[in-house]
């Protein structure tokens, strides 16, 4: 990992380099997985186990201050940042055909700067389903949104043989036609954002053409039951030709049936897609793993790192601070000697010295 890291320019002018860059990134990193959730914290850590990080890095000076690590990830590039993460994690994942790689949005909800007069920050996320990995982060741009940010994550990513799936704000032409030409294919979720697209689809099935259930799939769990059904059609001439989506290749309904306390809900939601209709077993699992980005990268970020309490505001260091809490989760993650959650794992390392080792794996 640290191999990357020095691909980073320094933002600092050499009479103010005290400490190097590489140790207040490994620093900041062990305090992190370790439960350091801000600036101050991550000092505080830094001087608990001073013997240990100087054995390890030969610090001349000590553990740098909670302000020296505070103004250096506020002055670091973000982009140049997820840069580098994204290619450490292509050298740590092994992406194989049919991946499914979802791509959500979260906003870090504290990061909002009302004297600044600044936005809450957002960012983009892939996920990697099989792996159970973070592949990348954008930062969406001030006054912009998720369109502009996902061809940059896109371009930063290796999706040759994998499924990507994004959410309504993603189903658009050039972004259909980006991961078709990086040798991808797409499952886009679909709503009222393309015109007479979701009506020409919605109009299709719930007509008499509608094609029959071509998969049935069942949850149950803290008493409730959901009962999915997925229809697909290839039959799609008449909607290429109306509307002209690259690689298009089949329209998807997934009815959800919730019975919750003698209560029952329905909801059908709809999508297009570059793959073949006739394997709806595929088409359901790339479905049900955009869902699964919820549970497994936004919910771990807000119960195990606390992301959405975290007030990080200034310059760029509540986005990179956000990337420093993808790699720490990728390495717990990784990590599988331990056969606990993350939140525990985060607190073992904090008092194991080799364990915390493990998880970075430097042993």
């Amino acid at each position: 990992m640290l191999t990357h890291f020095p691909s980073i320019k320094d933002p600092r002018v050499n009479r103010q380099k005290k400490h190097q860059l590489q140790d207040i990134f490994f620093i900041s990193l062990c305090a992190v997985i370790c439960g350091a959730d801000n600036w101050v914290a991550i000092e505080e850590f830094g001087l608990a186990k001073e013997d240990w990080f100087t054995e390890l890095l030969g610090l001349e000076h000590g553990i740098p201050s909670h302000d020296t690590f505070g103004e250096v990830y506020a002055a670091i590039d973000t982009d140049q940042f997820s840069d580098c993460f994204s290619r450490w994690v292509s050298d740590l994942a092994r992406l194989t055909d049919g991946e499914v790689i979802a791509i959500d949005g979260k906003c870090l909800r504290r990061s909002v700067d009302k004297a600044s007069k600044k936005a809450a920050i957002y960012m983009v996320s892939a996920w990697a389903q099989q792996n159970n990995l973070v592949l990348g982060q954008v930062k969406v741009d001030d006054k912009s949104n998720e369109i502009t940010a996902i061809p940059k994550l896109l371009s930063r990513l290796d999706i040759a043989g994998a499924v990507v799936t994004i959410d309504a704000m993603g189903c658009q032409k050039k972004i259909a036609e980006q991961i078709k030409q990086q040798g991808g294919d797409y499952v886009l979720s679909l709503k009222g954002n393309q015109g007479t697209l979701h009506e020409d689809v919605l109009t299709f099935f719930t007509s008499s053409l509608s094609p029959a259930v071509a998969s049935v799939s069942y949850d149950g769990e803290h008493g409730r039951i959901e009962t999915r059904s997925l229809r697909a059609t290839a039959d799609i001439a008449w909607l290429q030709e109306r509307h002209g989506w690259k690689g298009l290749q089949s329209i998807i309904a997934v009815t959800a049936k919730r019975e919750i306390d003698n209560k029952v809900t329905e909801e059908t939601r709809y999508f297009i897609s570059s793959l073949d209709a006739h394997d709806p077993k595929r088409l359901e699992r790339a479905v049900r793993a955009h869902w699964a980005i919820e549970n497994n990268l936004h919910w771990v970020l807000d119960i195990a790192f606390d992301e959405d309490s975290n007030r990080t505001r200034k310059g760029h260091s509540a986005a990179n601070l956000a990337v420093i809490r993808h790699i720490a989760l990728n390495l717990t993650k990784a990590e599988k000697t331990s056969k606990v959650g993350v939140k525990i794992k985060r607190l073992k390392a904090g008092w194991d010295n080799d364990y915390l080792l493990c998880v970075i794996g430097m042993i």
